[in-house]
């Protein structure tokens, strides 16, 4: 018997248009907003019929989860694995999260998502409901088990971990609202390099502010 035919263009162009309309929704929902994009732009953008987008995402809410969910909540599970994976120190696996989470989300599209949440939040409860429950609560313990991780073996101090897990959220946010709002407007000469913002809170919060024993005094050499 011969080889089945190839399928027909359109029918290749069905099977491809849910992931095209997730893009078109991910570029229009940082660039405008959730309640300023409507269904007709994101299927337009996507070359379809809003008709087709229906087909797929019932709602513009649903649209959005299935954002979140193949854009953020879909990492936390990668992370996980590579958390217990993970052979080196646990100085090591801040600096490695740090600049592993920059790489598949803060230098991305789907940076833009975590202003959009804090902006829209009080307009969209049932959303932030969503999101509490799809990124930060998971996120949270996957913080938790690395710092945990760290105090179990001695190399980090006792913490309070609910504050710890805030201390390496912090940069993360500021990053994000940086990138999406000041940091638009800002000539080149004073843009902000994002690894090396990273990597500077990791000594912060690794090493501390105050000079340890031994260490020379002097000012830090100029970037």
């Amino acid at each position: 018997m011969s080889p089945s035919p190839p399928a027909p263009p359109r029918q290749r162009r069905k099977q491809a248009r849910p992931g095209e309309l997730l893009d078109a929704a991910l570029a229009l929902f940082v660039e405008k907003g959730f309640a300023a994009t409507r269904v007709e732009e994101v299927a337009a953008r996507a070359g379809v019929s809003k008709g087709t987008l229906f087909l797929y995402f019932p709602s513009k809410e649903e649209l959005f989860k299935a954002v979140v969910r193949e854009n953020i909540a879909g990492r936390l599970d990668e992370w996980n694995q590579e958390l217990g994976e993970f052979q080196g120190t646990s100085a090591e696996l801040v600096r490695y999260g740090l600049h592993s989470w920059w790489e598949r989300i803060g230098m991305t599209p789907a940076s833009g998502i975590t202003k959009l949440i804090m902006s829209e939040a009080r307009n969209f409860p049932e959303l932030a409901a969503f999101y509490e429950q799809e990124v930060i609560e998971p996120g949270d313990r996957l913080l938790r088990r690395l710092l945990q991780r760290g105090v179990d073996s001695g190399e980090f101090r006792p913490l309070d971990l609910d504050l710890a897990v805030y201390s390496l959220i912090a940069p993360m946010i500021f990053l994000l609202m940086w990138k999406h709002s000041l940091g638009v407007c800002l000539p080149s000469d004073k843009q902000l390099d994002p690894v090396a913002f990273l990597d500077n809170q990791a000594d912060l919060l690794l090493r501390g502010m105050c000079r340890h024993q031994g260490e020379p005094k002097g000012k830090p050499a100029p970037r």
